[in-house]
């Protein structure tokens, strides 16, 4: 068949040929890049809903642990700078430890946190195949560490809050703005994870 001969017409009924690699093969060069399925980059309003859930589910345990210290520290009506200083400090930590701790390992071992699971999302590390390691799960959600400095009391949870806000803020953009792979700063500084839609 020379270059310039017409391609032979498509069987009949009207059905296309399917494109190189089948119908759910790996996408090929000129096919529109990523498929239009799963698996594929998870989108920012999934990974933030998935987020969303997990923060609900542990926002139940601080409210445990706030009560708790609070019980422990803040007796009485008035309250002296040591003992705000020592709520402040055993609630900052515990928490963080707590927060980092649900989401290495839960990543590390499944590469779902509960929110993930309920959105069909996974995290994989930078081969793209396997979980992330531990530290690379520790340090994709390191910034959840800003929270160490509400130890400073009263105007410590504000500045940790608005650093907080800063960090989710800035992954968003840098998430949003990475395409195809919708890879966030933190993903990036983790050594390359990637959030996947899996369902």
């Amino acid at each position: 068949m020379s270059e310039n001969q017409p391609p032979p017409p498509p069987p009949p009924g009207g059905t296309p040929p399917p494109p190189p690699g089948g119908y759910g093969g790996a996408p090929q060069p000129g096919y529109g890049g990523a498929p239009a399925g799963v698996p594929r980059p998870g989108e920012l309003l999934n990974r933030f809903l998935a987020r969303l859930i997990d923060h609900v589910l542990l926002g139940i345990v601080f409210g445990i642990l706030w009560s708790v210290f609070t019980a422990m520290f803040l007796t009485g009506f008035v309250h002296s700078t040591g003992e705000w200083f020592l709520f402040y400090l055993f609630l900052s930590v515990v928490s963080v430890a707590i927060n980092l701790a649900y989401f290495g390992l839960m990543e590390s071992n499944r590469g779902q946190t509960v929110g993930k699971m309920l959105l069909k999302l996974r995290t994989y590390g930078p081969d793209g195949v396997s979980n992330p390691t531990l530290e690379q799960a520790l340090k994709r959600n390191g910034y959840v560490a800003l929270n160490l400095i509400s130890v400073i009391p009263f105007i410590g949870p504000v500045i940790a809050s608005l650093g907080t806000l800063a960090a989710v803020i800035y992954i968003a953009v840098t998430l949003n703005g990475d395409q195809p792979e919708h890879q966030g700063w933190h993903d990036k500084f983790a050594g390359g994870t990637r959030v996947v839609q899996v369902g």
